[in-house]
């Protein structure tokens, strides 16, 4: 598909973007919309964050650990909150069965 089928492009711009890996990246963007660009870009070639600055891109964003359930859990409840609650959770189960 050709630019007959598809109209005339508008008038471009382009703005470079460097990532901490120093890697450029040159977004176009329309002219009529008045200049106004993100001040981040994301890298296309490793995924971090890209601004303006060639000497001063903008620090990768820190990554937190994934936590399982237990983990959280473990964090709100001590061990022996646990081993109460687990007791609890025994006693009614055997309840339950009739022992």
């Amino acid at each position: 598909m050709g630019e007959a089928e598809r109209g005339e492009q508008a008038p471009r711009f382009w703005v470079s973007y460097w990532c901490a890996n120093q890697h450029e990246t040159r977004p176009s963007f329309a002219q009529e919309a008045g200049m106004v660009t993100p001040e981040i870009w994301d890298c296309p070639r490793c995924g971090l964050p890209a601004g303006r600055e060639k000497d001063n891109p903008p620090n990768a964003p820190r990554n937190e650990p994934y936590k399982t359930h237990l983990a959280y859990v473990k964090e709100r409840r001590s061990d022996a909150d646990g081993a109460a609650l687990l007791e609890e959770a025994l006693a009614s189960l055997r309840a339950r069965r009739g022992g």
